[in-house]
């Protein structure tokens, strides 16, 4: 093939009159102009190596300092107290070398020095500034004198313009907390979905960790978040992520929809063209560290850690546990479309395609009527099936020659694009079941036509729609959230599209054709590939979907009950289970770690003890007042226990710790056997909107975002995700499985429209009621 010729930059034939030598100027020039751009981004990073590796302080403020010092000895001053003396003392210098250089030399020394323990010294203050966490419990808008005071201490000490990853340095450790307090935690989490002589029973086996190996495995715990930047995430990521053997389709990872309302052009190719370069776009922000940190409060800042792996990654599977592989800088993506892997280069003389061009190039794609290879078109379900099963196949089939080099290529490529034959989006006479079906394709799609172990793999379907599929070893959902945000914001109010709904600018006709990767698939590896596609294709039977909006009222009307949005949320979903199955459950609810250095998440347990009260008394048919008030105290201490998750004080990620440091040990523990065994019957995640900014909600509400969802966590349980969308929008992504009789993500989905509607109601007894069409829909799920 034509482009494979063009990615040689020499060739030579020995014939007998000796060595014929061949060379590719245009394969040279290439390979010179990709040198000079991977040069230039070494430099990037090295500039901004160097600005957070002196923040708070900038490179210009040593310049400030050499002059202050000079100043202050020109003016008969020595500011060293007596140290530029005896650095000069100690000077390895020439003979030759006036007094006068000598001591400007070490009066320099000296500067760099002072410099040096200034910005040591503000980095601490910073990061013991950042270790207080009491403006988190204070009543929204009553803000202490203490705090007022450390904010503009934050202030002080935070430098300005910072880059994405300046306060990796000063944010401060996660804590460890006590045994005591957590078991404390513990026991008050699990009372209320207890009977008493099972709660007896774990009061006592908690005693006897607390009182003999709970402090022993404390010790060593405390020890590593000495040691370690995070003393949980890398475990967490680990056990919980590398470590799992089953399949990460639908158990792992989880995906991100296109505009609800909108599709900016119908036209695939052309929507691929304006997806694939806003990720270049802000790819390119992201290796310049020009992606603001994010804040709370506008003067707090979060880790941002998460950012390293977004792109160039790819888990790798083994035997015994996954690795996560990064990469710098690949200039490609890999392509798949109709069982055919391509490679398409995104840059051509050391500049990014334009959207036109990366249009052009992934029509020639859709346009290839060449057929996928023996075993080439399924080979995908591999990643989608179990994990032991599929290292061994990678070993064994895909570690030499051509199935290498092509395993390589994906592995390596920036992301993973597949140009999807199906249409999906709201559309049709069955909207709702419309949106299920397109949860579900970009969930598991066909189960072969994913690259499950790319960071992210991006679905563009024959309709224009598009989506996003994400593994969730490397980071968590806000991190790709605010990635597809910003893709989603670039593609339709920054690049657009022309009249006929094609990309704007124009080709380079010159540009090599995307190349086809090959591979040698042998009768062995087809019956792998099927095995493992019979077992992913089980798997996504049986999953559930129900996705909807709820747009009766939002978070705007919540807020005018003085109620915290998410709270109301959580304690409507509880409701919802409580009358779709007649009795509490363990409720997991993931909550950010960011403010400490490395964080990842935390469980908030949402089911409370005053959470299951106010439940009892409204279905127990108590009056107005008493529910609403009972409503307000399961809302605030639901919003204590958010708030003790964020700052290090939670309770899952502590015993699992322990748990850890406890089979390192080798020693047994009953009691947290038993905690760590306990399922997760109602696992939920709110994705908040990070770029509000990007959106105008007023003037374009149609452009809003359907957010995401996950698979079920337990086999006979619901996975929940939710977005709040403006002041008037709630959307739901609900899951479950087909297998358990007792569970309908239709079913629970009515039940949560009826209980947002009927807690309204007990806040707000004056609000309007749902349109019929709501209604309709509310009684044809339940």
């Amino acid at each position: 093939m034509a482009e494979a010729h063009q990615a040689v930059a020499f060739q030579f034939t020995v014939t007998p009159e000796g060595i014929d030598l061949q060379l590719s100027h245009q394969a040279l020039t290439e390979i010179y102009l990709s040198g000079l751009r991977s040069w230039k981004k070494k430099l990037i990073r090295l500039k901004n190596g160097v600005i957070t590796g002196v923040y708070p302080a900038s490179p210009s403020s040593w310049l400030f300092v050499v002059i202050a010092i000079l100043a202050t000895m020109y003016m008969r001053s020595d500011p060293s107290m007596g140290l530029i003396a005896k650095i000069q003392e100690h000077l390895p210098v020439s003979q030759s070398l006036s007094a006068q250089c000598q001591t400007v030399v070490s009066a320099v020394l000296f500067s760099t020095l002072l410099w040096f323990s200034l910005i040591f010294t503000m980095r601490m203050c910073l990061k013991q500034l950042l270790s207080y966490h009491r403006w988190m419990f204070e009543q929204r808008g009553k803000m202490s004198n203490t705090t007022k005071v450390w904010v503009a201490l934050v202030r002080i000490f935070s430098g300005r313009q910072p880059l994405l990853y300046s306060y990796q340095g000063s944010l401060p450790n996660q804590p460890v907390p006590a045994v005591k307090d957590t078991v404390k935690r513990y026991l008050e989490s699990v009372r209320p979905l207890t009977t008493p002589d099972e709660f007896e029973r774990m009061a006592s086996l908690a005693t006897q960790f607390e009182s003999s190996l709970g402090n022993r495995l404390q010790w060593y715990l405390k020890l590593k978040a000495l040691w370690a930047s995070n003393y949980v995430s890398d475990w967490w990521e680990e056990y919980i992520y590398l470590r799992g053997r089953s399949p990460i389709m639908v158990n792992s990872n989880y995906y991100g929809m296109d505009f609800l309302y909108v599709t900016p052009t119908p036209i695939q190719a052309a929507r691929a063209g304006n997806t694939l370069h806003a990720f270049l776009m802000y790819r390119r922000k992201l290796n310049r560290e020009e992606l603001k940190p994010w804040f709370l409060m506008s003067s707090v800042p979060c880790c941002s850690y998460q950012f390293e792996r977004m792109f160039d990654s790819c888990r790798i599977p083994g035997t015994i546990t996954d690795t996560v592989q990064h990469w710098q800088d690949s200039d490609y993506v890999a392509v798949y479309h109709r069982g055919r892997y391509f490679r398409l280069r995104m840059y051509s003389s050391s500049r990014p395609l334009s959207p036109r061009e990366i249009e052009s190039q992934l029509q020639r794609i859709l346009d290839d009527p060449s057929p996928p290879s023996p075993g080439e078109e399924k080979l995908g379900a591999l990643t989608a099936g179990d994990r032991i099963p599929w290292a061994k196949a990678r070993k064994e089939y895909f570690s030499l020659g051509v199935n290498k080099r092509s395993l390589d290529c994906i592995e390596k490529a920036a992301f993973f694009v597949t140009l999807d034959d199906d249409e999906q989006g709201m559309m049709g006479e069955d909207p709702a079941a419309s949106l299920d079906r397109y949860a579900k394709s970009l969930l598991h799609g066909k189960c072969y036509d994913r690259w499950f172990d790319k960071s992210f793999s991006v679905v563009i379907y024959k309709n224009g729609k598009i989506g996003l599929n994400a593994e969730h070893s490397w980071a968590d959902a806000p991190v790709v959230a605010h990635l597809w945000e910003y893709v989603l914001a670039t593609d339709s109010f920054q690049l657009g599209y022309n009249e006929e709904g094609h990309c704007k600018g124009e080709v380079d006709a010159s540009l090599p054709r995307p190349q086809r990767l090959s591979w040698d698939i042998t009768p062995e590896c087809q019956e792998q590939i099927s095995q493992s596609l019979a077992v992913a294709q089980a798997l996504a039977d049986d999953v559930d979907f129900h996705v909807f909006s709820f747009r009766d009222f939002g978070k705007g009307m919540i807020k005018k009950c003085r109620i915290s949005p998410d709270a109301y949320i959580q304690l409507a979903l509880q409701l919802a289970y409580y009358r779709d199955r007649g009795m509490f459950c363990l409720t997991y609810e993931a909550s950010m770690t960011r403010l400490f250095r490395e964080g990842r998440t935390e469980t908030v347990r949402s089911c409370s003890n005053e959470s299951c009260a106010f439940i009892k008394a409204l279905e127990g048919g108590e009056g107005v007042e008493v529910c609403r008030r009972l409503l307000r105290q399961a809302s605030e201490k639901h919003q204590n226990l958010y708030k003790h998750a964020m700052t290090g004080a939670g309770i899952d990620r502590h015993l699992f710790c322990l748990y850890v440091v406890s089979k390192y040990l080798g020693v047994d523990s009953p009691f947290l056997k038993e905690v760590l065994s306990e399922p997760w019957h109602l696992s939920t995640s709110q994705t908040p909107v990070q770029q509000v900014e990007l959106f105008d909600m007023v003037n374009h509400p149609e452009y809003v975002s359907c957010g995401g969802g996950f698979g079920p966590v337990a086999d006979d349980g619901y996975g929940v995700s939710y977005t709040i969308m403006g002041e008037n929008m709630m959307n739901f992504h609900i899951s479950c499985k087909h297998s358990c009789s007792q569970t309908s993500s239709h079913k629970y989905g009515g039940q949560i429209r009826q209980a947002l509607r009927d807690m309204l109601q007990l806040l707000c007894p004056d609000q309007r009621e749902p349109s019929r069409t709501d209604q309709s829909q509310t009684k044809k799920d339940l």
